[in-house]
């Protein structure tokens, strides 16, 4: 199973957070993917704005798509995350996700998190283990 778009199909198909989350695939390719999801009221705190980790949950999504659509399962081993800007209700997210470089063992991604007017919301970086087994 070596087809990007097969394989990310099958992770989203058993990704009931993600589906849940109401992430839409936009766009895969090898070490790329586009993913996009509208924050809903039940996702704010208490100051009414989007919970943090609905935000790292999106870019952790785009993180494992981007580094597992080789064809080999990938899983992370450490996330960063920064939020320059805050997030709303009814706000529409697209999370771009880049694999920058990759070892034999290793994968190194970035994740970038925009709204709707093109503002960056989340600067994610993502390590991942490469674990030399093929998704099946």
């Amino acid at each position: 199973m070596n087809d990007p778009r097969t394989v990310i199909a099958k992770m989203f198909a058993q990704d009931a957070f993600s589906q849940w989350l109401g992430i839409e695939v936009v766009e895969v390719a090898e070490g790329h993917c586009i993913l996009r999801m509208t924050v809903r009221e039940e996702m704010t705190n208490g100051f009414g704005t989007a919970h943090g980790g609905i935000v790292f949950s999106l870019a952790d999504t785009a993180l494992a798509f981007c580094t597992n659509a080789s064809g080999e399962i990938s899983v992370a081993l450490d996330c960063t995350i920064s939020y320059p800007t805050a997030v709303r209700p009814g706000d529409v997210l697209t999370a771009v996700g880049t694999q920058q470089d990759t070892t034999r063992k290793v994968g190194f991604a970035a994740v970038t998190v925009t709204n709707q007017n093109g503002e960056t919301v989340g600067h994610f970086r993502g390590t991942v283990y490469r674990t030399q087994k093929p998704h099946r």
